[in-house]
């Protein structure tokens, strides 16, 4: 279901398949880099506009992987969309990212038809405690960039590095003027997972995402994204940041991103 068109945005569409980014949408590690949190969402937003645009056969979501192919400038991006396995209970989405007319970003979803399974509904994730429950946590203090100032976060530790749990909203819109999906705006606000619960702080080290991936069992609903977080740094120089994602009716999925682990003196992205 869309939700009202905000004032704010993350992007002003300026072509079909074009789009302008905010400095809402400005990246943590770089001031001229996109954030890629809004770019995850309005990748969902262009498979939704392409299927809108196609027959409804009722298919839904079930897993978005992205592989982040280049340095992600803050600059205009051309999202192509195309059908790679059409079928009628199962099909396979693929869009590609260009900024400067060089991919950036490759994603794949899949759509799996929707059946009644209530009978048989359940997790043994346990719910996290209500956005309410959290204390309010300014995230642009550690990560100051245009995407952080531009959330509303409610953070708990867990009193050990790289665990933390944390609710997510956002007043800011997807596309100027235009309505999004739940889910687009849902997944819009996952990337933040990878600063929720911090290994080391970002002033000595550098930890992109080279890719994310999302699973989920139940279609998200609500303006809150919950994430459960847990980041683990290894000893070569790799990480691994994984999320139980959340509504406020309980658990709805799961995230999953590698990282690079490297000092933040003399580093090169």
């Amino acid at each position: 279901m869309p939700t009202a068109v905000p004032e704010e945005s993350y992007y002003q569409r300026t072509g079909e398949r074009c789009y302008k980014p905010s400095a809402h949408a400005g990246g943590a590690w770089n001031a001229d880099e996109h954030h890629f949190g809004p770019l995850a969402g309005l990748i969902v937003h262009a498979f939704d506009r392409r299927r809108a645009a196609g027959p409804a056969n009722g298919l839904v979501l079930a897993r978005i992987s992205y592989d982040i192919l280049g340095f992600l400038a803050l600059d205009e991006c051309e999202i192509t969309v195309e059908t790679i396995r059409p079928g009628r209970t199962v099909e396979l989405l693929e869009a590609v990212v260009a900024i400067t007319g060089r991919p950036v970003i490759r994603s794949r979803a899949w759509l799996l038809t929707a059946l009644d399974t209530a009978a048989v509904a359940d997790t043994p994730f346990e719910r996290l405690a209500p956005p309410e429950a959290f204390a309010p946590w300014p995230m642009s203090d550690l990560w100051d960039c245009g995407y952080a100032r531009s959330l509303h976060v409610r953070r708990q530790e867990s009193g050990r590095k790289g665990r933390a749990a944390a609710w997510v909203s956002s007043d800011v819109g997807l596309v100027a003027g235009e309505p999004s999906s739940t889910l687009a705006s849902f997944i819009a606000r996952v990337d933040v997972v990878n600063g929720m619960a911090v290994q080391q702080p970002p002033t000595k080290w550098i930890y992109p995402n080279m890719d994310m991936t999302l699973h989920f069992h139940r279609r998200p609903e609500g303006h809150w994204t919950g994430l459960d977080t847990t980041v683990s740094f290894g000893p070569a120089g790799h990480g691994l940041t994984s999320a139980v994602l959340h509504d406020a009716a309980g658990p709805v999925g799961h995230a999953q991103q590698i990282l690079t682990v490297r000092p933040l003196e003399g580093s090169r992205r």
